[in-house]
């Protein structure tokens, strides 16, 4: 049995001082795949690094998160992304998306951001991931202009129902985080998604789940994901790791990383 963390913030400071001994424990724990995930132009560059040097278990992506895009009111960092996007181990655009909780970027600009991301995804035929926080609406109307054109991941998965209706009716998945075994999580989501339509992800070094709240999150915990979304579905743990590996290789395109799980 295998696990993938779809979803870690790898380059971030968290992990500067113990990152080979981070991985240690993540293979120890059969942790057997990672993407490491970009937020910002420079994010893009340094996860595609981390992923090269660690080709046996890691892919990147490239993208600016809607928290940094008004430092790119005009699109330049894009360039960044771009080049990124271009090297075969960065298997996705993003993260990109909304985010009308914090507000740390203009509504706008994040929107502009988002369909920009969009527009290179279809381009470079790489997938997106999309961050969405209290801009369902918003985000149901995005993921429905992308349909045909782009699939993508709604990651970190908060809900509504509403919004997860329209990511299947486009043909796009949902990823699930610790936050699945967090006092107060819709269960119902993880039980209405199908089996072939989601993943799993620790969004590292945010959102430790249950047992390990409170800690820096690591890959090596995607584990405990796995577990509570077992226990939410009724499935043995060795069902969800499969399904969960075989969809993360299928999203992303690593049919050298072998879907059998």
């Amino acid at each position: 049995m295998r696990f993938f963390d779809s979803h870690c913030h790898l380059t971030d400071a968290a992990y500067q001082d113990d990152l080979e001994e981070t991985l240690e424990r993540a293979r120890a724990a059969s942790v057997a795949g990672v993407v490491a995930v970009a937020s910002t132009h420079t994010d893009s560059r340094d996860a595609l690094g981390l992923a090269c040097r660690h080709e046996a278990m890691m892919w990147s992506t490239a993208g600016l998160h809607p928290h940094h895009v008004d430092a790119d009111p005009g699109g330049n960092e894009m360039s960044a992304v771009r080049e990124a996007a271009a090297h075969q181990r960065c298997v996705a655009i993003g993260e990109t998306g909304l985010d009308y909780h914090y507000d740390f970027a203009p509504r706008a600009a994040q929107r502009a951001s988002f369909e920009r991301h969009a527009e290179l995804a279809a381009e470079v035929d790489l997938p997106l991931v999309v961050h969405s926080r209290e801009a369902a609406e918003d985000t149901a109307a995005m993921v429905r202009e992308c349909a045909g054109r782009v699939r993508g991941v709604l990651h970190c998965f908060p809900g509504p129902g509403e919004l997860l209706e329209e990511a299947l009716a486009a043909g796009w998945c949902v990823s699930f985080t610790g936050i699945v075994t967090f006092r107060g999580y819709d269960a119902e989501l993880v039980q209405m998604v199908p089996p072939d339509r989601y993943m799993i992800e620790t969004d590292g070094p945010y959102l430790a789940p249950v047992p390990k709240r409170g800690r820096r999150n690591e890959p090596a915990f995607v584990a405990h994901v796995a577990g509570a979304v077992a226990r939410i579905r009724g499935e043995p743990l060795e069902k969800v790791a499969a399904d969960t590996w075989a969809n993360t290789v299928r999203f992303f395109g690593l049919p050298h990383a072998n879907g059998e799980g």
